[in-house]
């Protein structure tokens, strides 16, 4: 299943999609830039979750919060003590892994050669590890137990499990001194609960409510693999639904089926998607539940959703000496509400949607690779080519052309063959293809291609804008 990675990488780079960064001086590990088509395949997906999250919700209001914060944000949120990955390394390769998703990728070989037993036995053994007072020792001692070799050399010579702080340091002024030093956010949650006053007052929100946003976040990964699924640099969209204590898991139940469905709605097909719940909780949940997907390499996690108790409000009312308590104009009460989040990887997504999509197809004897994209994200909707570059067919191709850059992104392409027009727009997962050719000039009417079942039908070219609205809508 790593040949689909490849290809897909492959037509990424080819495509204007994702492109390795700084490439010309040799890349930067773990870092990509999104090229053209990318750009519109993520500003699509930007879109709906914005769409689905803010404007389809009355209490649910958006924000910006800045990248870099006050340090003690850090210090009452835990990741400046807690924000660890346990890592080892293998000493004949030199490369290094997740100790915990080592036993997990163990277990799951166990589980695929029918050894249910065995596999149940050593999941039991992690989750024990998980909860244990020393993480790291007691991982290590289960892949030593049971001879877990590296994934690449095949070697048996590890290190010992190791803690890795994930934040990124820098400094405010011109002085690298302890006293100026910050971070860059390894997350956009924490924006969210310290402008929670903020927010619930200038927007006149009562509990429940919510606070969306979209923006970068940074993590030192060590390990940094599988394409744009795990990078140093990434986005994330995350909304903090804020409840009365008791409430959370009625919220919780609720959301957790919202965003289901929102991916299913974004094309994604249903056995693809699956559900994982945590058996290790983090500090402040009580609840949690990721939305996985099943990638080339196995199944991973695309979103979260958690029940975050009042954890948050209250680190941050004790290190602040802010009251962040609201006032209950139902009850007369105050209270710390309580939070359930829901938080998916932009870029994980991006990555879920081009493997969900891809595709190689045989078609009249030819092979064809085409991305079938739900039209809605699609990052060219149509594309529009005169059959040949004279007789005014271009003439009325821009024309058309440009009627449709007015209510979404259009492409006009008149080099080569219309068949090999035809595999350009597949590869780049365009829904519709509109030609123009010698019967538009007699009658006024055009070809429409459907990239999906390869019907052809003839409508009138002053009809093509209406039709492809109806059809992505």
């Amino acid at each position: 299943m790593s040949d689909l990675l490849d290809k897909i990488v492959s037509l990424s780079k080819r495509r204007g999609f994702i492109f390795q960064s700084s490439e010309i001086y040799g890349g930067l590990a773990a870092t990509y830039d999104y090229g053209p088509l990318g750009v519109e395949l993520k500003h699509n997906v930007r879109e709906r979750w914005w769409q689905a999250m803010v404007y389809q919700h009355d209490n649910i209001e958006g924000l910006d919060a800045a990248i870099l914060m006050h340090p003690t944000v850090w210090k009452a949120s835990g990741h400046v003590d807690a924000f660890n990955d346990p890592l080892i390394d293998d000493k004949a390769s030199k490369m290094r892994y997740r100790a915990d998703q080592l036993i997990e990728g163990y277990i799951e070989k166990l589980r695929k050669k029918g050894k249910e037993d065995e596999a149940d036995r050593v999941y039991q053994r992690l989750v024990e590890a998980l909860h244990a007072d020393d993480m790291p020792k007691a991982l290590h001692q289960i892949i030593m137990d049971e001879e877990i070799r590296s994934p690449d050399s095949g070697a048996f010579d590890w290190t010992e499990v190791r803690q890795f702080n994930l934040m990124f340091e820098t400094y405010i002024g011109p002085l690298a001194e302890t006293d100026n030093r910050i971070y860059l956010r390894p997350e956009t949650a924490q924006g969210i609960f310290v402008n929670f006053h903020n927010v619930a007052q200038s927007a006149r929100q009562q509990v429940p409510f919510g606070i969306a946003q979209i923006g970068k976040a940074f993590r030192n990964e060590i390990v940094a693999r599988q394409f744009i699924f795990r990078m140093r640099e990434f986005e994330q969209m995350e909304m903090q639904y804020f409840v009365r204590p008791g409430d959370q898991m009625d919220a919780y139940e609720a959301w957790r089926e919202k965003r289901r469905q929102w991916h299913l709605d974004n094309g994604v097909r249903e056995e693809k998607i699956g559900w994982h719940t945590h058996e290790k909780l983090a500090h402040y949940a009580d609840a949690a539940v990721d939305i996985q997907y099943e990638f080339p390499w196995g199944w991973q996690e695309v979103e979260g959703i958690h029940s975050r108790t009042d954890y948050d409000l209250g680190r941050h009312q004790e290190f602040s000496g802010k009251k962040m308590e609201y006032f209950d104009p139902q009850t007369q009460e105050r209270y710390l509400p309580f939070v359930v989040e829901t938080s998916v990887g932009l870029d994980r997504t991006i990555l879920m949607l081009l493997c969900d999509a891809y595709r190689e197809e045989e078609v009249e004897g030819e092979k064809r690779t085409v991305l079938k994209f739900h039209p809605k994200i699609a990052p060219i909707k149509a594309a529009v080519f005169p059959l040949v570059k004279k007789e005014g067919m271009p003439e009325i191709a821009e024309v058309i052309t440009a009627d449709l850059r007015g209510r979404f992104n259009a492409f006009y392409d008149e080099k080569g063959s219309v068949g090999k027009r035809y595999r350009r727009m597949d590869e780049a997962g365009t829904p519709f293809c509109i030609t123009v050719d010698g019967q538009t000039l007699e009658d006024g009417t055009v070809t429409v291609r459907d990239r999906d079942t390869l019907e052809q039908i003839r409508i009138d070219k002053a009809n093509v804008a209406r039709f492809l609205e109806d059809k992505i809508a």
